[in-house]
């Protein structure tokens, strides 16, 4: 083999052993992502986890499939939705009401927003203190974007509008589960 035939060999076996580190760090990040029984989730993301719809029709199924019966249709994009458990095309959901239903997974975004589930307006405030400024008033079973969350309050924004709301105050930032994975599509909560 010649120097320069052996220097491309070297350099691409260096190559592929950095992709290949690459790719075990990957894998082994996902690794720790699992469901409710304790299986690892298909997409390699934790459960439960927030989406939120993409279109103002989501049909909700029964099952993780094209063949179960329609049970519903969600008509708000942007909804919040937690993932309560997965299949690769298929993500079993608990909604603002507690109700839980299957959805595919090219109806989900990954892009966040909270819901208010409240009977009474949700004060957006200027900063991350109730003594702050009020900006705004969240409507019950109004929506807007959230950007982030910390020390118990989440930045959210509305075209314009940004400011902060109570963390606790709102639907889709809480990290435990809100339904039971096991409880069958269709069903309210326990």
């Amino acid at each position: 083999m010649s120097s320069k035939a052996s220097a491309i060999f070297q350099s691409l076996r260096r190559r592929s052993a950095l992709a290949l580190a690459i790719l075990g760090v990957g894998l082994m990040a996902g690794a720790g992502a699992t469901m409710p029984d304790g299986r690892p989730t298909p997409t390699g993301l934790e459960v439960p986890r927030w989406i939120s719809l993409k279109s103002s029709h989501v049909r909700a199924r029964q099952g993780p499939g094209l063949d179960y019966p329609i049970l519903w249709e969600y008509r708000a994009a942007g909804l919040p939705v937690q993932v309560i458990a997965e299949t690769t095309e298929w993500r079993k959901i608990c909604d603002p009401d507690g109700a839980v239903a299957w959805i595919h997974r090219t109806v989900s975004s990954g892009r966040r927003s909270v819901f208010n589930t409240s009977p009474e307006e949700v004060m957006i405030h200027a900063g991350k203190s109730q003594a702050s400024a009020v900006r705004a008033r969240l409507s019950p079973r109004s929506l807007v974007t959230l950007d982030e969350c910390e020390d118990g309050w989440c930045q959210v924004r509305a075209r314009r509008l940004r400011g902060w709301v109570q963390e606790r105050a709102v639907f889709g930032t809480q990290q435990r589960a809100l339904c039971n994975a096991n409880r069958p599509a269709g069903t309210g909560r326990d």
